[in-house]
């Protein structure tokens, strides 16, 4: 119900099960992918992002300097989740590569709070944004991943994402 958003990313019909126990059957399910999704809207946006990283970090084997550089700047947002640092990452990602999960990433901090430029506006950022691009982050690491592997680098996300919420 907080995000109503998460229906047109998660088509799965919501149950009166517990959100971690829900993200568990969603992993059983047809579609792990949907458990991903799901987790990016349970877990709070800063161990989201750290999540996100994680995932880049233990999928990819051999990053290029921007999404390093992306990885570094929203890393350092999650120690130090200040506004300077969230906008910091918020510029890398307004001018990142959407081909790039770390650019993503980079966008999923910018719109973790505050205020985001839109046009000739500032705006709030809205509250599923992060999540959304969290994702897109996650789900565009994974096709990275080789189809022998996926299924299994799907789980060590599931594993870590669930770690985090304690379930």
């Amino acid at each position: 119900m907080a995000f109503p958003s998460v229906a047109d990313d998660v088509r799965v019909e919501p149950t009166d099960d517990s959100p971690i126990r829900f993200a568990h059957q969603l992993a059983g399910g047809p579609t792990p992918e949907d458990a991903l999704s799901f987790c990016a809207y349970l877990l709070p946006r800063r161990e989201a992002v750290w999540w996100s990283c994680q995932c880049v970090r233990a999928l990819v084997p051999t990053l290029s300097e921007q999404e390093i550089q992306d990885l570094n700047a929203a890393e350092t947002w999650v120690r130090e989740p200040d506004d300077t640092n969230r906008r910091a990452a918020l510029e890398l990602g307004t001018r990142g590569n959407r081909n790039f999960a770390t650019t993503w990433i980079t966008l999923a901090v910018g719109w973790s709070g505050g205020t985001i430029p839109v046009g000739n506006n500032v705006v709030s950022a809205a509250p599923h944004l992060a999540a959304r691009a969290v994702r897109i982050a996650v789900l565009t690491t994974l096709a990275r991943v080789a189809a022998k592997d996926r299924a299994r680098q799907i789980q060590a996300c599931l594993t870590g994402a669930m770690r985090l919420l304690g379930g």
